[in-house]
């Protein structure tokens, strides 16, 4: 075990909660829209359906909902977080920012406010922020929101993208006072050099002298992305495995970030993991970015698979390119409020 990962953490997870918008895009629609079918996009994605925003919804909107069935779920509030983390890379605003606008709607009296953009590691990273200002007495009780609105920046007539993405949100709080460790330990990593595989235009339409589709919609090549991630993520797995001294066996659950029901298949064969004990958001919900993990967890959580003390690889990677793994000790119980 290294020494950033010896000290022993602080925090722990104390509420988990999700929202997925109303509308559902299935793959029937979706043939209706471009080249394809039910079940060529099954035999490539694993991917059913998927959830896009009403005309008038926005990121922060989806970020509201999801607090509040959390709030609901598990009997807290959020007017006391000293602390607002959100990821995101699709804010209804360059500016003000996705967490000010939380922190006004909710009014939290004395917060600080920050979006972060790992794309789709944007969850793992925001958790493993906040465990380490918890764990260090930065701070006391930090709101963690990840949230994307895909549909927005999806081209629907690339057949190669547009059945892949979804809309979502998820919200956990993580604050002080675990009476045992509940955050076991991280593994962060990027490759800059890969960003030009998955991307979104803004101000540049060029990358390290490489001309980029100024499209402002996702770009993405698939296969390249795929090789990166099916390599790194069980690399990232075993390392992680190491440094916890947690056995990949040992671990009860895996959720990975919901990219791609194949890709999941082959990082798990290349692991060795059994695909059977892991949690994941695409089929109903599509590609999220951000959102898929905390998904993945908050219908787990419901449905009752996943139980106090268990065990939790989550592994965020994406655009960036970024990838971060936390293994954890579930702490909650699912605790509904009818």
């Amino acid at each position: 075990m290294n020494e950033r990962q010896s000290t022993r953490s602080l925090a722990t997870i104390t509420a988990i909660g999700a929202y997925v918008p109303e509308k559902v895009l299935t793959n029937d629609d979706l043939a209706g829209m471009v080249e394809t079918n039910d079940e060529w996009i099954v035999q490539r994605t694993g991917i059913r359906e998927r959830r896009i925003s009403a005309p008038d919804q926005y990121t922060s909107d989806l970020c509201f909902a999801a607090i509040e069935n959390m709030m609901a779920r598990y009997a807290v509030t959020v007017h006391d977080a000293d602390l607002i983390l959100v990821a995101t890379h699709t804010p209804d605003f360059p500016f003000p920012s996705v967490a000010c606008q939380i922190q006004a709607r909710f009014d939290i009296a004395s917060a600080g406010a920050v979006d972060l953009n790992a794309t789709c590691a944007g969850f793992s990273y925001a958790l493993h922020m906040a465990n380490g200002l918890v764990t260090a007495g930065l701070h006391r009780k930090v709101l963690v929101v990840a949230a994307d609105q895909m549909s927005r920046i999806t081209d629907y007539t690339d057949r190669s993208t547009c059945i892949l993405f979804g809309d979502g949100a998820g919200a956990a709080l993580v604050e002080n006072g675990a009476a045992s460790p509940v955050f076991l330990g991280a593994h962060l990593g990027s490759n800059g050099a890969g960003g030009i595989h998955v991307y979104r235009t803004g101000f540049r339409s060029e990358w390290q002298g490489k001309p980029l589709q100024d499209t402002k919609m996702a770009v993405q090549n698939g296969r390249e992305v795929y090789k990166w991630a099916v390599q790194t993520v069980p690399q990232g797995m075993r390392a992680l495995a190491a440094e916890t001294g947690v056995p990949l066996e040992s671990v009860d659950w895996f959720v990975p970030h919901s990219a791609n029901l194949r890709m999941v298949e082959s990082i798990c064969e290349k692991s060795g993991y059994p695909v059977d004990k892991t949690l994941v958001s695409m089929v109903r919900y599509g590609n999220t970015s951000a959102a898929s993990i905390p998904l993945a967890l908050s219908d787990a959580a419901s449905e009752g698979k996943l139980k106090p003390g268990q065990t939790v690889l989550l592994y965020g990677f994406g655009g960036g390119l970024t990838h971060a793994g936390l293994l954890v000790r579930w702490p909650l119980r699912e605790e509904t409020l009818q």
